[in-house]
């Protein structure tokens, strides 16, 4: 008896890390350090001494449920941009650089194919968001997983220079709030979803004309980065106070977190297009509309909090780095919380 017959398939993951190198080249950094292949990634931090004061963020999540969809519709190569927007707009939240990324996938059984597919998009995610991917981890593991499932997660870390942190403490009644559109539903709700739809083949194949394509190819659409985005603002003259990236939770969970005490986010429902993929989901699911706006983005994926006078200046810079951008609210006095309106 061997490894091989136990479930595990020593040379399938050589081969794996052969198809992947290609996809991985693409996000090389100057700073990052040797190959792929060593037990660690190594990373230099010459460029943070130009810092007064730097911080290192982080970030981790996974792409969940969403996963069932890429299986169904054995599609792999967009998932892995997912699994890094979830990391790297966090980090970008805060006012953060991606440095780096790392990726680990848990399979049942290693297709060489299958892993280099979901890595070519763990790549495409971190060169939108300019992190190098400096190493990962894929894990066989026959019995825990079905042989033609598996699990995706990473993390981010990233630098800021103190004085350049985006905290709220600056927050003031008056300020305007931002809004970021959406791709579609990101990566956030699944659960439900998978409940309201149909999540066979023929369903998701079949083409919808409120939707403009099929249910599968709305649904699968990868989580937005917008890393670019923020840089694009900063960058621009226009300081964030600010920002909060709409995820599990929707708006009701997220905005709060980007408050301070004694200050209260008014935001408008019909300031922006919400995506006919949320009113589809909202009809056939029969589901309140709190709770849409409690577990979904409904269109808008970050947030931004700056003052009055930049808010039209931030919009036209977000539309020039190719976003769609729009004016949804407004900070006043209060509880600290959020009202839709």
């Amino acid at each position: 008896m061997d490894y091989k017959s136990s479930g595990v398939n020593i040379e399938a993951g050589y081969e794996s890390v052969k198809l992947m190198k290609k996809y991985v080249q693409r996000t090389m950094r100057d700073e990052v350090l040797g190959g792929i292949g060593g037990f660690s990634g190594a990373f230099s931090l010459d460029a943070v001494k130009k810092m007064e004061d730097p911080v290192l963020l982080s970030g981790t999540d996974g792409v969940g449920t969403k996963l069932k969809l890429a299986f169904v519709m054995d599609k792999h190569d967009t998932v892995g941009i997912d699994c890094v927007a979830m990391c790297v707009n966090d980090v970008a939240c805060a006012g953060g650089e991606p440095l780096f990324f790392l990726d680990y996938i848990a399979c049942g059984k290693n297709y060489p194919e299958k892993i280099a597919q979901i890595v070519s998009g763990v790549a495409e995610g971190c060169v939108q968001s300019g992190a190098a991917l400096i190493g990962g981890e894929t894990a066989e593991m026959p019995g825990f997983y079905p042989e033609d499932e598996y699990d995706l997660a990473g993390f981010a870390v990233g630098v800021v220079d103190r004085k350049d942190m985006i905290t709220g403490a600056d927050l003031k009644a008056g300020d305007v709030l931002v809004g970021i559109a959406s791709t579609g539903v990101h990566s956030n709700g699944f659960s439900l979803v998978r409940k309201v739809f149909d999540m066979s083949a023929e369903s998701l194949h079949t083409y919808y004309d409120e939707l403009g394509e099929t249910l599968g190819e709305a649904l699968l659409r990868p989580t937005r980065i917008y890393v670019n985005a923020l840089k694009a603002v900063r960058t621009g003259g226009v300081t964030i106070k600010a920002c909060s990236h709409i995820t599990g939770g929707g708006f009701y969970e997220n905005v709060p977190r980007m408050l301070k005490d004694g200050v209260r986010a008014f935001i408008r429902k019909d300031s922006y297009p919400v995506p006919p993929i949320f009113g589809m989901l909202r009809k056939q699911g029969n589901i309140d509309e709190k709770i849409m706006y409690n577990t979904y983005n409904m269109g808008i994926g970050m947030v931004l909090a700056v003052d009055a006078a930049d808010a039209d200046k931030a919009v036209e810079l977000l539309k020039a780095e190719g976003d769609q951008a729009f004016i949804i609210g407004e900070i006043r006095e209060g509880e600290k919380g959020v009202t839709l309106c």
